[in-house]
């Protein structure tokens, strides 16, 4: 069963819950397909296959990603090494020791900026809150970033899908099918050029950081330690931002 079926299926009370819960369960470090079920909420709620309303739709995705990113920061916070060993043994694709190292260097770097723009990156969007936390970045710094990234990210994707959804019948009728699979390629085009250069950036920080000698060895409270007592410049905006 796919996720619009899944969704046609079930009340539209379930419909916000489902997609506050998911979105949730990402945002605390557990690879979930959020943005998916966000997109689809949003198309089923333009095509009217749906009694839902789009503004639901929006205020059930930014509370799942402020409330999940919350609860990922706490236990980042308290249980940030182990959380990401069993996070990397259950999913070693997604939360691989090199996935979680880059995240680590990205929010040491960057501070609250990574936690505002990393909600639109998938990689950052699912350690957001548990980096943040082993960090020890500051909770109210942390909540206002995440809050208003949560909103911008959920209300702007919902927008935006809810409007291309409502206006695709009238794009085909002018511009025919042509014009929709040129979009879609340039989508698939863009998205994979993305993906590629992200996993490049990942591959150059780990052969840059690790030697060979001793990947089997890292620990992520040793890569922890190393970044936030070297890699932050005392002046730089990581430096301000994580104190």
């Amino acid at each position: 069963m796919n996720v619009d079926a899944l969704l046609i299926s079930v009340s539209p009370l379930v419909v916000y819950l489902l997609v506050g819960l998911v979105i949730g369960l990402e945002s605390m470090g557990i690879p979930l397909p959020g943005e998916v079920i966000l997109v689809s909420a949003a198309l089923l709620a333009a095509r009217q296959e749906l009694d839902i309303s789009p503004v639901g739709v929006a205020v059930a995705a930014s509370a799942g990603a402020i409330v999940g990113d919350s609860i990922g920061y706490l236990a980042g916070r308290h249980w940030g090494d182990r959380m990401f060993t069993v996070l990397g043994r259950r999913f070693p694709r997604h939360a691989s020791p090199e996935r979680v190292s880059y995240t680590e260097h990205v929010f040491a770097r960057y501070g609250v900026w990574a936690v505002f723009f990393g909600r639109f990156v998938a990689l950052l969007r699912i350690f957001a809150g548990p980096v943040a936390g082993a960090l020890r970045m500051p909770y109210p710094r942390f909540l206002a970033a995440n809050a208003l990234g949560g909103v911008v990210w959920a209300c702007g994707t919902t927008a935006a899908i809810y409007a291309l959804g409502t206006r695709a019948e009238d794009w085909l009728k002018e511009s025919s099918w042509i014009g929709l699979v040129l979009a879609v390629a340039v989508a698939i085009v863009v998205s994979t050029v993305f993906r590629r250069r992200l996993e490049r950036a990942v591959a150059r920080h780990a052969s840059g950081r690790v030697s060979p000698q001793s990947a089997g060895q890292a620990t992520h409270s040793g890569r922890l330690e190393k970044v936030s007592s070297q890699e932050v410049p005392p002046d730089g905006p990581g430096g301000q931002l994580m104190t």
